[in-house]
């Protein structure tokens, strides 16, 4: 179903969402061709459903991302592997990167190394900036689990970023009994 020539309110919203739907699916997905593909695909989907999309379009937009990503994932279990360039090889060949690119990609490499629904809320909550009810109804959970899934991965990333390991117990001031 085409949207009505009248209705300028998905325009509006592309235009607004574009470069942050863009980001969200570059974080899910790992690959700016296939984040460009992702938000395509999806902004077709929701311009089709636009009059039920409309009263949640950040939410449904953001679900319809999540299973994209996961669907690719899928057909990607079923083919033959590829194997990626190694990204430190190509930094090593350049040289003088500032310290913020070598810091967010580490950033981008520890969250990619989560399960994926622990790197689906890492990013749908921090990049996308969603809110938990928000990023529940964008990966079909509750809050609760939202909630859950967020704590486990930034342990998680808390550990793999950081030299020191984490302890389980807080440490206790000098002189304290």
């Amino acid at each position: 179903m085409a949207i009505p020539p009248q209705d300028r309110s998905f325009d509006e919203f592309v235009a607004q969402r574009s470069t942050r739907l863009l980001r969200t699916a570059y974080l899910l997905c790992g690959d700016r061709g296939d984040a460009e593909d992702l938000v395509q695909i999806a902004l077709m989907r929701i311009a089709r459903r636009w009059d039920q999309a409309r009263r949640a379009p950040d939410a449904y937009t953001h679900r319809v991302l999540v299973n994209l990503v996961r669907d690719g994932h899928r057909r990607a279990r079923r083919r033959v592997s590829e194997q990626p360039l190694d990204a430190h090889d190509l930094n090593a060949q350049v040289g003088d990167h500032a310290a913020a690119v070598t810091e967010r990609d580490a950033i981008v490499r520890a969250v990619a190394q989560l399960p994926q629904r622990q790197r689906e809320v890492v990013i749908l909550r921090f990049f996308a900036d969603l809110s938990v009810p928000e990023t529940a109804a964008a990966i079909g959970a509750s809050a609760g689990a939202v909630k859950t899934h967020t704590s486990r991965a930034l342990s998680t990333l808390r550990a793999a970023l950081t030299d020191a390991p984490e302890s389980s117990s807080p440490k206790e001031a000098p002189g304290a009994e």
